[in-house]
Parts: C-alpha cells; structure tokens; sequence
C-alpha cells in the first residue's frame, strides 16, 4: 500500500520511500520508516495531500505519496 491509496482519517506507519531522490528531501522533512502519519484530507481531486506527521501538518503531490511505502495501523 502507499501513501497515496490511504484515506482521509486512516493513520499509517511508513514502511519505506521508493525513491533515492525524495527520500532525502521526504527524510528533510520527518518522514523517515517507522514514523506514523494520519490522513488529513486530500483536494478534490486528489492531489494533493494533506498528512499530520508529528506535531505538524504536510501537503503532498500525489506523484511523490505514491513513492512512499505505508501499512495501516490500527
């Protein structure tokens, strides 16, 4: 599953990020694996998305969520 098939309230764990590329710049910015995310809410068409990481509030273009390797917590 990736970041970008997750919905609006779910709370996910990254797993890893795909990409050599963006997974420095997403590590820049909290995302690192292990750490848990919540879906905020996504624009009306899907990009982008919105994510609660830590203590803060994200938005992300669809094109890099689906980069990032997730699983659902329960």
């Amino acid at each position: 599953m990736t970041l970008k098939d997750g919905k609006t309230g779910m709370t996910l764990k990254i797993l890893k990020i795909d990409e050599s590329n963006l997974k420095q710049r997403m590590m820049t910015m909290g995302l690192i694996p292990g750490t848990k995310v919540k879906i905020l809410r996504s624009a009306p068409l899907g990009d982008p998305i919105a994510i609660g990481v830590r203590s803060y509030n994200l938005a992300l273009r669809r094109a890099d969520a689906e980069k990032v390797q997730v699983q659902q917590v329960n």
